[in-house]
């Protein structure tokens, strides 16, 4: 079992940064593919980012690649995500996710763990 908790969501002007932080619990966490995902209001859970075990390989979305970055820290068990040049179609709810034994790590369904998400709010 990995429980994932989200912080560091809020409201920032178009240009600006932000850094989300996910804090796990659970033995297994070292073992997991770690990604994030946002849902904007009315729209499916989308891909962000995702960073496998040993943190020595990421990948992203197209729409935030060269702005966002994904790291982790095993130690600490926790996984960020750094948001820099945000734009207003940033704005979503944000969820980190632990996955173990899919292939690419970018869908819904190869994740098993889920936090409750947190509100990132860009305004133009």
């Amino acid at each position: 079992q990995v429980q994932l908790v989200e912080s560091g969501g809020g409201s920032v002007q178009a240009g600006g940064s932000l850094r989300l932080s996910c804090a796990a619990s659970g033995r297994t966490f070292r073992r997991n593919a770690m990604g994030w995902f946002r849902q904007a209001p009315g729209k499916e859970r989308e891909f962000v980012a995702t960073i496998n075990w040993s943190g020595g390989s990421t990948s992203y979305a197209d729409s935030v690649k060269g702005r966002f970055t994904i790291s982790r820290d095993n130690a600490k068990k926790t996984v960020y995500l750094q948001m820099n040049s945000l734009k207003s179609e940033d704005t979503a709810v944000y969820y980190c996710a632990a996955g173990y034994g899919g292939t690419n790590y970018n869908t819904v369904e190869e994740y098993d763990y889920w936090g409750q998400g947190t509100q990132v709010t860009v305004s133009s």
